[in-house]
């Protein structure tokens, strides 16, 4: 692009003395540049190589029409836009109109005063110059906003990595879909065998979205897969969630705080432990009857200091249990209201009972309720059966 203050005159005249006229008028003119291309047939070649912010162009010379090198300036990449002042011997209405309609600028019987030909010069150098100013801002942030997009789509590949191997075989099986919105994930979960008799199982929904809700999901992640919360046993998820409220305070944590479902089971003895921190309920089918594992306890980071409680819940050979994000059942309809909650159980519980794939069929319904593919929230979803 050209140097903002650089303004760059290319005349196309046949006639040496109108070249070597124009050239005095601009002579004493500061940050103007000027070159004649006396040559027609050379005008496109001089162009592009010069990159005029103005084209002074006569309408009458050997070997080409100049109505033509008007349209072949405007056909040629590199001056398409180029401001053009069509220069002609006297005032023809029919031959302005024409040049105007092919793609001229302004129109000039030459030659006019000086001070007429430099005002002209500047006034169409400055709004070609300003128009290059904003392509290239257009071209810069385009390319931020890819660069952008790479990067997320790189941090949205990790945040995924992150995340375990679905089970298919052994005393405890696990499938799950995650879905990311259209922006970062805030969803995390896990699951792991703490020791022999012991397996936990985890899920969090951090609030917002973006970086700053990703890199926090994956810190408490972390956190929790690696079973390093100091001062608690892992095994107690009371305990567990209680210093992950002393950890990750909103306001160390930027203002996010997030909500979080944290269960441990117990094969031997066929219970589950569990706490529910502002998470939605964990629902568990057990022996036929569907049980909501929820809580009243705020999300974790919102209260310093308070104390969350275990609970505890038999579990029944063959039992079923379903830890999902707010995503799978938030869900904004084509006609603007919100999915009602108790029909989000109804067809849960349904689903639960029934053979197949629950989180495929879910997904899908979920697309179809809201009339969109890509989702307005991260879906996450796992089935676990014991």
């Amino acid at each position: 692009m050209p140097d903002r203050h650089a303004i760059k005159v290319l005349l196309v005249d046949d006639q040496p003395m109108v070249g070597e006229t124009v050239r005095r008028m601009l002579a004493d003119e500061p940050g103007v540049e000027f070159r004649h291309c006396p040559d027609p047939a050379a005008a496109i070649d001089a162009a592009n190589e010069f990159k005029p912010t103005v084209i002074l162009q006569d309408l009458v010379m050997p070997d080409i029409d100049g109505l033509q090198l008007v349209k072949y300036f405007r056909a040629n990449a590199a001056t398409r836009e180029t401001p053009l002042v069509v220069l002609s011997s006297k005032e023809e209405p029919v031959v302005k109109a024409r040049a105007f309609a092919l793609g001229a600028n302004d129109y000039m019987v030459k030659l006019p005063d000086r001070l007429e030909v430099v005002a002209r010069v500047k006034y169409h150098s400055r709004g070609y110059v300003a128009l290059l100013e904003r392509n290239e801002a257009y071209r810069q942030l385009a390319e931020t906003q890819r660069e952008m997009a790479a990067e997320l789509a790189r941090a949205a590949r990790y945040v995924q990595s992150l995340l375990p191997a679905q089970l298919s075989t052994g005393p405890i099986r696990i499938a799950w879909q995650f879905v990311p919105s259209t922006q970062l994930a805030g969803d995390m979960f896990g699951y792991h065998w703490i020791d022999k008799d012991h397996f936990a199982i985890y899920l969090l929904d951090v609030s917002g979205h973006g970086v700053g809700s990703a890199l926090l999901a994956v810190s408490a992640g972390n956190v929790l897969s690696a079973n390093s919360i100091p001062g608690a046993d892992p095994r107690d998820p009371g305990a567990v969630v209680t210093r992950l409220n002393d950890m990750f305070q909103m306001e160390r944590q930027d203002g996010k705080y997030f909500t979080i479902w944290y269960g441990v089971y117990r094969p031997a003895d066929r219970v589950l432990a569990y706490c529910n921190a502002g998470h939605p309920p964990a629902l568990l089918l057990s022996d036929g009857t569907l049980h909501s594992l929820e809580a009243d306890a705020p999300a974790v980071g919102m209260m310093p200091d308070l104390p969350y409680d275990t609970r505890t819940v038999p579990v029944a050979a063959g039992a079923r249990l379903l830890v999902y994000s707010d995503g799978i059942m938030e869900i904004e309809k084509a006609d603007g209201e919100m999915w009602p909650f108790e029909d989000f159980l109804a067809r849960i519980s349904s689903d639960l009972r029934a053979e197949g794939d629950l989180i495929a069929r879910h997904l899908e319904f979920v697309r179809e309720l809201g009339a969109q593919h890509v989702l307005s929230d991260d879906f996450s979803m796992m089935d676990v059966r014991v």
